[in-house]
């Protein structure tokens, strides 16, 4: 029987996390995959997905299958990870598990050939980086790890499906067993391989098995999961003796979001949904917990805690897809069938504590939980940010640490490559979330790809932050920065004529009288959907009043980079509303974007000009917002579309003192001097993540203090992480 965790307890959870007295994790480094690669190899492709250490925990070994090698890393200084080596295989590595100075390998050679799966385990010396023994496994190996004894090593033989054959339907031949392979003075004794056959089974399809994913307990049980069949059975190591085996079951679902409609509205329902579990391990010698990832038919976006007799003790629920909406991680745009889609999962004591982390694939975390016991339902304690879907999880209690595997590498999109991230268990506070959302009608406000920020004129630590094209409607979501985290309580939805409208909206600036400012972006060289820039002139409640265009001469100028930011200054018939524009338009000189000008009393438009920064080679640089300070002087955040360290993430401030805009058509446009801030780019690296790229609001609030906060991408292509900064008194 499911023991619910009940909303606001989770919200409070997620606020304690916090500040708990007890020890939590924080991010400490991330190592990039790509560092790993050889000269001579393809760089724009790479993968890190199940991970392992030595005993010590002081190297890493990760499976890379696009580049059809193991990867080491040396975390003997784990806030400096460096590259370790690189083994090539003969071909993709799924799973990795190491005894003394060995790392035993599943490859499956069989390419696309899902009809004639093979592969072998390959035994790796991890001093001379170079295989020195293969154990041929009959099919496609997909997960090993060892005995307890370290006496055998058990591997599921998948032999997968063809997902795009006849709809991935079972059956698909030949069937996949549990093979079981002694060890013999630490080296494999490929006499030994026994198979057990999974067959004859589940009751989904009994011919074809599936089994995914393998565990051993101090008693030398095995449980295997058999994914699409949503059937777990246990094995006795000892004798390759099936000894009981049930199915997964399913579950009923409430207050989630199931339709991919660009808004997370959690107010949906599923029932009767397959677990369908990928990753498993034991809790202790009677329990163990699944996360249920869902592959063919089901995916009930949680993890579950099963007793060795097939009883079910916990079920999560929707609860995880809660944490993620109320984090800005919700994957809405690919939400439909497995939501956050739990798909890792790893269980370790640390002190006295016996946790467990739950791998979020699709909304790029890594839940911690604390098992209070049998019969009790766990604990949350945390949710870690990481790499772009953590795959591989792995716990090194010994040394207080974490690691976390990003199977995703979206390096040819322009976006973050894969990665593996290290985190460490201290006293103290986690710093992660710093921005999250409070509960509405039973469940957290959805929200994501935070693109503009503005402060209240009236209260100190109010804010309003928009929300981009990646949702629909657009939203004003309203912000209390005094706290920390800083919290989301609520969510305006902007109408046009009585209807929700969507806008690509970037900017917002708020009205002395009460309203808003918004600036949307326009994409005039969309050839499918060509849209333009806006300036929306709304009230209090979201309602647009009126939608200002750009002139045609000017409009005709713009390119897919237009306005991002857009602040005020005056009032009445003074009243002066600034845009800052992306980048260069056509009629622009290289390297200078404009300031634009609108005065609502005479409809009139001028014109500035900012000195952009030049970029790094291959990058492009551009403002992402825009503050009035007071006295003449703006802010702007000026960045390029870089990750990591060298990346250029700055706050600017120039004067327009003196400065007349340029009308319409001017010879000659103005151009302002800039004068650095801030720079940001350490601010972000101190997150120990990857480096943020889309740094892309900024305001000051009534008492003067500063506030940065970075565009998630609403999930897409990103690892849904946001970072909400409070600089504190805005320097002078």
């Amino acid at each position: 029987m499911r023991q619910p965790l009940v909303l606001a307890a989770l919200a409070s959870l997620l606020l304690a996390g916090t500040a708990a007295a007890e020890p939590m994790f924080n991010r400490i480094a991330t190592f990039s995959v790509p560092l790993n690669l050889p000269a001579d190899r393809d760089a724009s492709k790479t993968v890190s997905e199940i991970i392992a250490s030595n005993e010590a925990g002081t190297l890493l070994a990760y499976t890379d299958a696009e580049q059809k090698a193991l990867g080491l890393i040396d975390i003997a200084d784990p806030a400096n990870p460096k590259p370790a080596g690189f083994v090539p295989l003969e071909g993709e590595s799924t799973s990795v598990t190491i005894l003394g100075g060995k790392a035993f390998v599943a490859v499956v050679t069989s390419g696309d050939n899902f009809k004639e799966p093979a592969g072998h385990l390959a035994t790796v010396d991890l001093a001379t980086k170079q295989v020195v023994a293969k154990c041929d496994l009959g099919g496609q190996p997909d997960s090993v790890t060892l005995t307890k004894d370290k006496g055998k090593l058990v591997i599921a033989i998948e032999n997968e499906r063809d997902e795009k054959l006849n709809k991935g339907a079972l059956p698909q031949l030949p069937a996949g067993n549990l093979t079981l392979i002694g060890i013999k003075d630490g080296a494999i004794d490929c006499t030994s391989r026994q198979v057990v056959d999974m067959t004859g089974i589940a009751a989904v399809e009994p011919t074809d098995p599936e089994p995914e994913f393998v565990d051993v307990n101090q008693d030398g049980l095995v449980v295997v999961t058999l994914q699409e069949n949503n059937h777990i059975v246990i094995v006795d190591s000892r004798t390759g003796k099936v000894v009981t085996h049930f199915p997964a079951g399913t579950v009923d679902l409430k207050n989630i979001d199931k339709t991919r409609d660009g808004q997370i509205k959690p107010t949906e329902e599923l029932k009767g949904v397959a677990r369908e579990p990928d990753a498993v391990r034991w809790l202790d010698n009677d329990r163990f917990v699944t996360a249920n990832e869902g592959d063919w038919k089901g995916g009930s976006r949680g993890f579950t805690i099963f007793r060795k007799d097939g009883t079910v003790e916990f079920d999560s629920g929707s609860d995880v897809d809660h944490v993620a909406m109320a984090l800005g991680h919700y994957p809405e745009r690919r939400s439909a069938a497995k939501g956050s889609e739990p798909e890792g999962i790893e269980v370790a004591t640390y002190g006295q504590d016996r946790l467990i982390f739950v791998g979020l694939e699709r909304a790029s975390l890594v839940l911690v939980y604390k098992d209070e016991g049998a019969g009790k339902t766990p604990r949350f304690l945390q949710a870690l940010p990481g790499g772009i879907g953590p795959e591989g999880l792995l716990a090194i209690p010994q040394r207080d640490l974490f690691v976390s595997a990003s199977e995703t590498d979206v390096g040819e999109k322009g976006g973050a490559r894969s990665a593996v991230t290290i985190y460490r268990r201290s006293e103290g506070p986690a710093s992660y979330p710093t921005i999250q959302s409070a509960d509405e009608n039973g469940a957290p406000i959805g929200w994501g790809a935070l693109s503009g920020l503005a402060a209240d004129q009236t209260a100190s630590g109010k804010l309003f932050a928009v929300t981009d094209s990646a949702y629909s409607p657009s939203r004003i979501l309203e912000i209390d920065a005094t706290g920390k985290p800083a919290k989301i309580t609520g969510a305006i939805t902007v109408t046009r004529d009585g209807k929700p409208a969507a806008y690509d909206l970037e900017g917002i600036a708020t009205r002395p009288a009460g309203g808003f400012w918004l600036a949307s972006e326009g994409n005039p060289e969309n050839k499918d959907k060509p849209t333009q820039n806006i300036l929306l002139r709304v009230s209090a409640k979201g309602e647009v009043e009126e939608e200002i265009l750009l002139p045609e001469e000017l409009a005709k100028q713009a390119t897919r980079f237009g306005f991002e930011g857009v602040a005020i200054t005056g009032t009445g018939a003074d009243e002066t509303v600034w845009l800052a524009v992306q980048r260069e338009w056509k009629d622009d000189p290289k390297g200078k974007t404009k300031i634009l000008t609108y005065k609502p009393a005479t409809k009139a438009w001028g014109a500035l000009h900012y000195p952009l920064s030049q970029p790094a080679a291959g990058a492009w640089m551009g403002l992402s917002e825009l503050t009035y300070l007071g006295n003449d002087t703006f802010a702007v955040i000026e960045r390029d579309n870089l990750f990591g360290a060298k990346a250029v993430k700055t706050l600017t401030t120039f004067s327009v003192k003196g400065l007349t805009p340029a009308a319409l058509g001017s010879a000659t446009i103005p151009t302002v001097d800039k004068t650095l801030l801030r720079d940001l780019t350490p601010d972000l690296m101190k997150a120990g993540g990857y480096g943020l790229d889309k740094v892309e609001g900024m305001t000051v609030d009534k008492a003067g203090n500063l506030f940065v906060v970075t565009d998630n991408d609403g999930v897409d292509d990103s690892s849904g992480e946001t970072q909400f900064f409070a600089f504190g008194s805005l320097p002078r």
